[in-house]
C-alpha cells in the first residue's frame, strides 16, 4: 500500500481533453518524467493508486495532455479531474539523480512550519512561498497580524526540523520589524 509519506506532489489534473481519455495536466517538474515509465499516483476513494502514462504531449509551458493506461474515454478520465498528481519519492530521486533526503530540501515543504530566530524567539508561521520571481520569499504570518517577507536563501535558513515542523532563521537586524504596521 502506498502511503502519503512515500509521495511528493508534482501536479494536478485540470480537465478532460477531447473524447479519448486525455487529461490536461499541470506539471510542476520536468515533463520528461512522464516519458520515463514512472507511475503517476492519484488518491481515489481515499487510497493512493498508481497509473502509468500511455501518452503524454506538451500543451503549454506548464501543462501536458496525458492519457493514462486503461483510461480510454472522456467519462473514465472525468474521475481524475481536479485531483492532485503525486510521484513516488524514490522515483523522483532516481529521475533527478539525488538521494530521497535531498528532496526534503524543497522550499515548498516549509509551509505551515513555525519560524524562530537563532536565539529561539518565535517569529511566526510560514503561510506561503512566493516563487513568482527569481528571489523566492518565505511569507511569514506573525501572531500580531503582521506579515513579513524573508528571502529563502541558505544564509538566512540555518536549520529545518521536519519532525518538529520548525525552521530557524538567521535574519539581518531590523528585517522582522521592516513590515510593521505604523503605530498611531
Amino acid at each position: 500500500m502506498i502511503t502519503e509519506q512515500q509521495l511528493m506532489p508534482i501536479g494536478k489534473f485540470l480537465k478532460t481533453h477531447a473524447l479519448k481519455g486525455e487529461l490536461n495536466m499541470y506539471i510542476d517538474i520536468d515533463s520528461d518524467f512522464l516519458s520515463e515509465g514512472y507511475p503517476l499516483v492519484v488518491r481515489l476513494d481515499g487510497i493512493f493508486v498508481p497509473f502509468y502514462v500511455a501518452t503524454a504531449r506538451p500543451k503549454a509551458t506548464f501543462t501536458m495532455l496525458v492519457r493514462l493506461d486503461g483510461v480510454s474515454s472522456e467519462e473514465e478520465a472525468r474521475k481524475f479531474v481536479n485531483h492532485e498528481v503525486y510521484a513516488l519519492r524514490s522515483d523522483l530521486a532516481e529521475f533527478l539523480g539525488c538521494d530521497e533526503e535531498e528532496l526534503e530540501d524543497d522550499i515548498e515543504n516549509l509551509v505551515g512550519y513555525k519560524a524562530f530566530a537563532d536565539d529561539g524567539t518565535p517569529i511566526g508561521t510560514v503561510e506561503d512561498i512566493d516563487d513568482s520571481t527569481e528571489n523566492v520569499l518565505l511569507i511569514i504570518s506573525r501572531d500580531d497580524g503582521d506579515t513579513i517577507y524573508v528571502p529563502a536563501a541558505d544564509e538566512f535558513i540555518t536549520a529545518v526540523d521536519d519532525d518538529a515542523r520548525t525552521v530557524t532563521l538567521s535574519l539581518p537586524e531590523g528585517l522582522v520589524d521592516l513590515n510593521k504596521k505604523n503605530e498611531q
